[in-house]
């Protein structure tokens, strides 16, 4: 290294100088600044600061985390400039708190598994890993908690916008924890545009809502939610994605509906994730066993979660439609509940399976296959639904709870069944039609592996062409090597 390169270093992972933050100095003037800017005017600001951080050359060239948190911010700027006369308005104070969300993450990932989950010497030093890692993600999410606290005050206060301080803390936890999980979920797009565009997308919507409760009552789901989260991943149910998706959901149930509801839905995580663990060697062995060792992901949350969470906030926002969306809602966790339960137990039937639509044998775990243990594990799991839910106080009526719960969970597993064969398994057929080589194409080295679905499935088709077409005129015309290579790159 040279005297000058001693002297004067340049950015480190542009966002240092000699020790100083420059871009987190550089973050909090824009967020000091913004209320006075106004929307266009920060806009014009971050788009300068956006191109002089993307071309400035050899100074900054590490900065790739500064160019992309200006971006999205660039976007959610130019959302909010478009949308100013719009119905909708994207709020220019959610505007901040989600880029604040994402700059107190930016250079550093508390909510990630990459780097905690491979090579650990022992058992033990891999827990010991993993308790430092919820410590830690859990003082983080509270400094973003904070951050967007902050941001979005300063701009209502400046600008005298009528919005409560409780409702502003409210949402702010909801960006906070949506923006860590969309941190702690693994993706080709720079994680600094997803969490400040999930967090700030996340915001718009229950900033639609203006429903919140007070701020201690939020903070009492966030760390009950927190706390349930860390104990599924600490008992390796769940992942830190599911860890994140269950704290949101367990913030957003008990906040529009009640503890009871987020009981009554974790009753099913508990069952499922239980289940998961049953036979599960047998399972692994016929290759039907839930992947990464049973350990559920966001993926597993939200796909039973989802009708669920929209209910629960229904509850509290259209509460003279109670009584409907309160079936409604044990119908539906009775349905997850009853799935799983019919496949994870049905599987491990010791007679072979009968495919629900002809009723001819089939074997365990394909797709619309039902046995009859399967489908007394279903009924049992709905029936405890029902119950729970009486006994909860979310349901005073015990026979109509269990009435409803059981037929819903009975018939929803048998449909989701009966979905699987038919749909699934011409969805099936698809992708492993897919992934047919075309074996002129492959003979001359053009042959490609596909494997996403119908649309790659034609590219796949127009690439046989390709290669056949050249094959055709190499062999018939002499046109040498550089015109017919040997291997063409497609």
């Amino acid at each position: 290294m040279s005297y000058n390169e001693q002297s004067y270093p340049l950015l480190e992972n542009g966002c240092s100088y000699h020790g100083i933050p420059v871009m987190h100095i550089l973050y909090f003037l824009i967020i000091l600044i913004a209320p006075f800017a106004g929307v266009d005017l920060l806009l014009v600001l971050s788009l300068g600061l956006f191109l002089g951080l993307r071309f400035s050359g050899k100074f900054l060239s590490c900065s790739r985390d500064a160019v992309s948190l200006s971006f999205s911010l660039i976007l959610m700027l130019l959302i909010s400039s478009v949308s100013k006369d719009l119905p909708y308005t994207f709020p220019f104070y959610i505007v901040l708190a989600a880029f604040a969300v994402a700059a107190v993450g930016n250079h550093s990932s508390f909510f990630s598994e990459r780097g905690f989950m491979a090579d650990f010497e022992s058992g033990k030093s891999r827990m010991k890993r993993r308790s430092f890692s919820i410590l830690w993600s859990s003082i983080f999410l509270a400094l973003r908690i904070t951050a967007a606290f902050l941001a979005a005050s300063w701009i209502v206060y400046w600008q005298r916008l009528p919005i409560p301080y409780s409702f502003i803390f409210f949402i702010a936890v909801i960006g906070a924890v949506t923006g860590s999980l969309f941190e702690s979920i693994p993706s080709k797009i720079d994680s600094n545009i997803s969490v400040s565009l999930g967090a700030g997308m996340t915001m718009w919507i229950f900033e639609e809502f203006r429903y919140w409760v007070p701020p201690e009552k939020m903070l009492v789901a966030l760390v009950f939610s927190l706390f349930l989260g860390a104990l599924a991943y600490r008992a390796k149910i769940a992942d830190v994605s599911a860890l994140l998706s269950a704290a949101l959901l367990g913030v957003l149930i008990i906040v529009f509906s009640g503890l009871p509801w987020f009981l009554l839905l974790l009753t099913f995580f508990i069952l499922g994730g239980g289940f998961t663990r049953y036979k599960y060697t047998y399972k692994e062995s016929i290759g039907i066993a839930q992947a990464k060792d049973g350990i559920r992901s966001y993926e597993n949350v939200f796909s039973n979660s989802t009708a669920a969470l929209v209910l629960a906030v229904a509850y509290g926002v259209f509460p003279e439609h109670s009584l409907p969306i309160i079936y409604a809602y044990m119908g539906t966790v009775a349905t997850a509940t009853g799935d799983t339960l019919a496949s994870e137990i049905g599987t491990t039937a010791k007679g072979k399976p009968r495919m629900i639509t002809t009723l001819k044998l089939s074997e365990p775990g394909a797709d619309g296959a039902v046995s009859s243990l399967g489908e007394f594990a279903a009924i049992f799991g709905s029936a405890i639904i029902g119950v729970l839910g009486y006994t909860l106080g979310i349901s005073n009526d015990f026979l109509l709870s269990v009435l409803i719960t059981t037929a819903g969970g009975f018939f929803g597993t048998n449909i989701d069944s009966l979905l699987g064969a038919t749909l699934q398994k011409k969805r099936s057929a698809l992708k492993q039609w897919s992934k047919f080589r075309c074996n002129l194409c492959r003979s001359r080295g053009f042959g490609r592996d596909i494997s996403s679905g119908i649309r790659i499935l034609i590219s796949e088709k127009l690439i046989c062409l390709k290669g056949l077409i050249k094959l055709n005129i190499c062999d018939i015309i002499p046109l040498g090597s550089d015109f017919c290579p040997e291997r063409f790159n497609l």
